[in-house]
């Protein structure tokens, strides 16, 4: 099981943050926001934390991940990966300068970056897995896609300016090729529970990720579809991930937002 995958921002992690180098404007015109993550899987075992930083200034976005498993769940797999991107803000739009990813996974490091280019260009810089390695995506099929962090963070935007979630995103995180396909599914109020004390309203927005190409030799397993619920607890222009659940060849994986600040805020949520 492909950890690093579960969350995605994602926090999607699908949530998104970034790094305060990337911006180029004084730092009191900043808006940061930190969140942490605590994800669980079967017989609730804590298998992963994620803590991400997102940062926006003018027309700059940054987003940084790290994720690290916990306790038990390192006998299986340990994994610690640090993930970023920083690139450029529209209106209705996101689109990365660069990203850089740094993954030991059971003793296995691996490093992945992608540039963008103005033109829709997108340079493939992975750093060889092995001697001889060579990415066997061509790279008129990589043009126009996006980094993972910020395929969530489009999401994340749009569905505080419009209240959707429809929204279908290539990506290519320098090792495979997908579409992260996300739909509505209904408008929720949570209420606590045995994790987490947040309550209150939500959108349940369904994900799908839609297999196209993956390099030789760098298939591990990772989720397919998921579901996650995005609450208004940042800034206008974003919604967060509080609840996320993802199925996946192991068995249902549930993330929760343990902690956020931002904006003169700190909201501890998780019960520990």
């Amino acid at each position: 099981m492909r950890l690093a995958r579960l969350v995605v921002l994602p926090a999607i992690l699908a949530a998104s943050f970034l790094l305060a180098s990337a911006s180029k404007v004084p730092a009191e015109d900043t808006e940061n926001i930190r969140v942490r993550f605590e994800i669980f899987g079967l017989a609730g075992l804590h298998v992963l934390t994620n803590r991400t930083i997102i940062e926006k200034a003018a027309d700059r976005y940054s987003i940084t991940m790290d994720l690290d498993t916990r306790g038990l769940a390192r006998v299986f797999v340990d994994l610690t990966s640090h993930s970023e991107v920083h690139g450029r803000l529209a209106r209705d739009a996101a689109r990365p300068d660069a990203y850089h990813a740094e993954v030991l996974r059971n003793g296995v490091d691996r490093s992945y970056g992608v540039d963008y280019r103005t033109d829709g260009t997108v340079i493939n810089a992975s750093t060889p897995s092995s001697p001889g390695w060579a990415s066997s995506i061509p790279a008129a099929q990589i043009r126009g896609t996006v980094d993972q962090l910020t395929a969530y963070f489009l999401l994340e935007r749009q569905l505080a300016q419009r209240g959707t979630c429809a929204l279908v995103v290539p990506v290519f995180d320098g090792s495979a090729l997908y579409n992260v396909r996300f739909t509505d599914i209904k408008s929720e109020v949570l209420a606590a529970d045995g994790y987490q004390n947040f309550a209150g309203p939500t959108q349940l927005c369904q994900l799908v990720r839609e297999e196209i190409l993956r390099n030789p030799g760098q298939g591990e397993d990772t989720y397919q579809q998921g579901k996650v619920w995005y609450a208004p607890l940042a800034s206008g222009d974003l919604m967060l991930p509080v609840r996320m659940e993802f199925e996946t060849a192991f068995g249902t994986v549930r993330g929760y937002l343990a902690e956020l600040r931002g904006h003169g805020v700190h909201h501890h949520l998780i019960r520990e």
